[in-house]
């Protein structure tokens, strides 16, 4: 286990160095600024398998002939006998006539561990994909001095088809005919 992947205190923070805010010391990016703190596989399992357990959007919408409205955004979280364990203005604003805010309040809830990587079985032979079959070469190909593309010969002849020249030094092509360089080709007498 490398120092990076060891396990931190449940509730442990720590303030990110790029926006400053206090986060999780578990985390890998900062939920605010979304930076990287650190490269830990683990972690950043751990995090990408966090759940959304509220999530609360609204939008608000300034009348068009009114005055600017100022507003503050304040976020209070309670225990369960219903004491406050933490009050925060998160932010402050104005807007003017016909502006729209959209306010979205989310808490991510993070699994205890890094889920396990399940390995993806491979496709049964019965089923595997059958190669792609090389395309004809295009009607002007041999006008233009161009090669038509090489194929692999098939390990058998397929019915009606000369085999390739001895040695495998041939080529069949799309069409079935066969290439090959001058002087192995077949015996002319």
């Amino acid at each position: 286990m490398n120092v990076a992947s060891r396990p931190s205190p449940t509730g442990k923070t720590r303030t990110c160095p790029h926006c400053k805010a206090v986060i999780l010391e578990s985390l890998s990016i900062c939920p605010g600024c979304m930076h990287h703190l650190r490269f830990d596989s683990e972690a950043a399992k751990r995090q990408v398998a966090a759940t959304s357990a509220l999530r609360v959007e609204g939008i608000i919408r300034h009348p068009p002939v009114e005055e600017p409205w100022e507003y503050y955004i304040t976020l209070s979280i309670r225990n369960d006998r219903g004491e406050e364990v933490d009050r925060q203005v998160v932010n402050v604003g104005a807007m003017q006539g016909a502006e729209k805010r959209t306010f979205t309040l989310s808490v991510e809830v993070l699994p205890p561990q890094a889920p396990e990587e399940q390995p993806i079985p491979p496709p049964p032979a019965a089923i595997a994909p059958k190669p792609a079959k090389a395309a004809a070469p295009p009607s002007g190909a041999s006008a233009a001095g161009q090669r038509p593309a090489a194929a692999e010969p098939p390990s058998k002849p397929a019915p009606g088809r000369p085999a390739p020249p001895a040695g495998g030094s041939g080529i069949r092509l799309p069409d079935g005919t066969i290439l090959a360089p001058p002087g192995l080709g077949p015996k002319r007498k």
